[in-house]
C-alpha cells in the first residue's frame, strides 16, 4: 500500500514535481510543497494499511478502517449484486487487486458497497468466487464412501474481442474525449508553472480574427481525435471476454494497463440494451449493455459487449438471454403520424427560437448559424421517429427510443413492477402518451414514448396482466 496508493493516485502530482527539478523554472516552495504533499500520501497510506481490516461471515462483509475516526461498513452477503476486479499499474506490478462489491443502484466507486484494496489476485479472485456463491458448501465425505474425482466445470466463452472491430473506435469520438481530459491535464501543468496558453490563445484569436485557422484547427483536431480513439479502445478493451461462469454468473473481462473484471448473477438479469450512437449506428455496429437487479444503468458495469458490429450485438444478447431469436430482431410497431409531428416540432422550434432572437439582439452575421443547422434539426427529428417502436413477445418487452443514441431494450415482462404514464399538454392535444415500464433493474424506468393512449394501455395491460386492468375504463363505461 505504501507504494501502490502513490502510484494510483498521486502520478498527476509526481509530474509537474519532475518538470520543476529539470527545468528549474518553479519556485522553491512550489517544490517543497509537492514534496510535503507526497510524503503526507504516504504517511496516510502506511496509517490505511495499519488499520483496515475486513471479514466474510456467513452473513455479511464486514471493513473496518479508521484510526482517529473509526468507520465500520457491513454489507448482507444476500446484498450482493456485482463483484468487480480491478487492477490498476500499480497493483498490477505487484499482483495485486482491488474487490469492489456492489449492491445496488449507484455504480460509482465509494457510494455503493465497499471496496477491498490491494489484496493479492489469487486472495481476490478466491474472493470473487465467494462472495457471488449462493449455495451451500458440500458436505465431507466419509472415509468408507467411495472417493470420486471432482468435476471441474469450465467457462463457456460468449464473445471475446476481434481486432476488427477496432474500426469503431473513431466512430465512438472517444479519441475528442480523450482530448479535452489531456488538454484539461496539461492546462493545470501550465498554470503551476505560471503559463496561460488558454488564455493567450484565446486573445490572439479575438485580436486577429480567420475563419481559416479556426477551421484548420477543428480539421487538425478531428483528425487527432480519430487517431486517438484506436488506443484509447485498445487500452479499455484488450483482452475483452464474455464468458458464463459453472457458478452461474456472467463474466466479463478487460483492459490493458487497467485490467477489469466484473461479474454478475445470470437471475439477476432482467434483459439487455442495444445501444447505437449514431456514427457507430452508421457503421452498421453497436454496444451491449445488461439490464440487472441492483445495478444502474450509468458506469461501465453493466457492458457486456464494446463497440462491435450490430449482427455481433444481436447474436451476445441471443446467448446471454439463452433464446433461440433474438427479441431485439423483432419487427416493432411502428407509432402515429402524430408522433413524427411531435418529434419534428422539438427538435425544430428551438433553433427557430435562437435564431429570431440572435436576429432581434445580435449582429447580423450570427442569425444564419441556427438557421443553417434548422434543416439538419429537422432531420434529426424525423430519425427519432423512425426509430420508435416498441413489440411483445412471451418473455419480453421491447421498446426503442431516441436518434443520437439509439437504445433498443428487452425486458422480462416479469421484471416489471409498475406503470408510469405521462401525458403533456401537447402529447393530449396530440391523442399520445408516455408509457414507462418501471423495474428494480437498470435504469429503473423503460419508456414507450409517444405511443397512442389506446395502443399505450393495451400494450401495458396485456404485458403485465390485472396490473393496471382496474384502472382502465373500457368503452360504455
Amino acid at each position: 500500500m505504501l507504494i501502490v496508493r502513490p502510484l494510483n493516485e498521486s502520478i498527476a502530482m509526481l509530474v509537474p514535481i519532475l518538470v520543476l527539478l529539470f527545468t528549474g523554472n518553479g519556485e522553491k516552495w512550489r517544490l517543497i510543497a509537492s514534496g510535503a504533499t507526497v510524503a503526507a500520501i504516504l504517511a496516510f497510506s502506511y496509517l490505511i494499511w495499519r488499520t483496515t481490516k475486513y471479514r466474510i461471515t456467513d452473513d455479511q462483509v464486514e471493513l473496518h478502517t479508521g484510526l482517529l475516526t473509526r468507520k465500520q461498513l457491513a454489507v448482507p452477503r444476500d446484498r450482493i449484486r456485482t463483484v468487480d476486479l480491478t487492477s490498476k499499474p500499480g497493483h498490477r506490478i505487484f499482483g495485486l487487486s482491488a474487490v469492489r462489491i456492489g449492491t445496488g443502484q449507484q455504480d460509482v466507486p465509494g457510494t455503493d458497497g465497499l471496496t477491498l484494496d490491494a489484496v493479492t489476485s489469487q486472495e481476490a479472485e478466491r474472493l470473487r468466487l465467494l462472495l457471488l456463491q449462493k449455495t451451500v458448501a458440500p458436505k465431507p465425505v466419509s472415509p468408507d464412501e467411495p472417493h470420486a474425482e471432482p468435476v471441474v466445470a469450465e467457462s463457456e466463452v460468449i464473445s471475446q474481442l476481434d481486432l476488427k472491430w477496432l474500426k469503431f473506435a473513431p466512430l465512438s469520438l472517444s479519441g475528442l474525449v480523450a482530448i479535452g481530459a489531456v488538454f484539461g491535464v496539461l492546462s493545470n501543468y501550465a498554470d503551476d508553472l505560471g503559463l496561460h496558453p488558454v488564455q493567450d490563445l484565446w486573445e490572439w484569436l479575438f485580436e486577429h480574427p480567420s475563419f481559416t485557422l479556426i477551421g484548420a484547427a477543428a480539421v487538425a483536431l478531428i483528425v487527432v481525435g480519430l487517431v486517438l480513439s484506436i488506443p484509447l479502445y485498445i487500452l479499455q478493451f484488450w483482452n475483452y471476454r464474455l464468458t458464463r461462469e459453472p457458478d452461474g454468473t456472467l463474466r466479463v473481462q478487460r483492459g490493458l494497463l487497467t485490467t477489469r473484471s466484473v461479474s454478475v448473477e445470470e437471475q439477476r438479469l432482467r434483459g439487455v440494451d442495444i445501444q447505437e450512437p449514431l456514427l457507430v449506428r452508421a457503421g452498421k455496429g453497436a454496444k451491449l449493455a445488461a439490464v440487472t437487479t441492483g445495478l444502474g444503468s450509468k458506469g461501465e458495469s453493466n457492458l457486456l459487449l464494446p463497440p462491435a458490429p450490430l449482427s455481433v450485438a444481436h447474436q451476445v444478447s441471443q446467448d446471454v438471454l439463452k433464446v433461440h431469436d433474438d427479441p431485439t430482431l423483432r419487427k416493432l410497431r411502428k407509432h402515429p403520424f402524430a408522433a413524427l409531428r411531435r418529434s419534428v416540432i422539438r427538435h425544430v422550434v428551438p433553433w427557430v427560437v435562437i435564431a429570431v432572437g440572435l436576429a432581434i439582439w445580435a449582429p447580423a452575421w450570427a442569425w444564419p448559424i441556427p438557421v443553417a443547422i434548422i434543416p439538419f434539426a429537422a432531420l434529426v427529428g424525423w430519425d427519432n421517429y423512425r426509430s420508435l417502436g416498441n413489440a411483445l413477445d412471451d418473455r419480453y418487452l421491447v421498446t426503442r427510443n431516441n436518434s443520437l443514441v439509439r437504445s433498443t431494450v428487452a425486458l422480462q415482462r416479469t421484471g416489471i413492477i409498475g406503470w408510469r404514464i405521462r401525458r403533456s399538454f401537447f402529447q393530449r392535444r396530440s391523442g399520445l402518451m408516455t408509457i414507462g415500464a418501471t423495474t428494480a433493474a437498470g435504469a429503473g424506468v423503460y419508456h414507450v414514448t409517444d405511443v397512442g393512449e389506446s395502443d399505450g394501455l393495451a400494450l401495458a395491460d396485456e404485458a403485465v396482466p390485472d396490473l393496471l386492468r382496474p384502472f382502465l375504463l373500457r368503452e360504455g363505461e
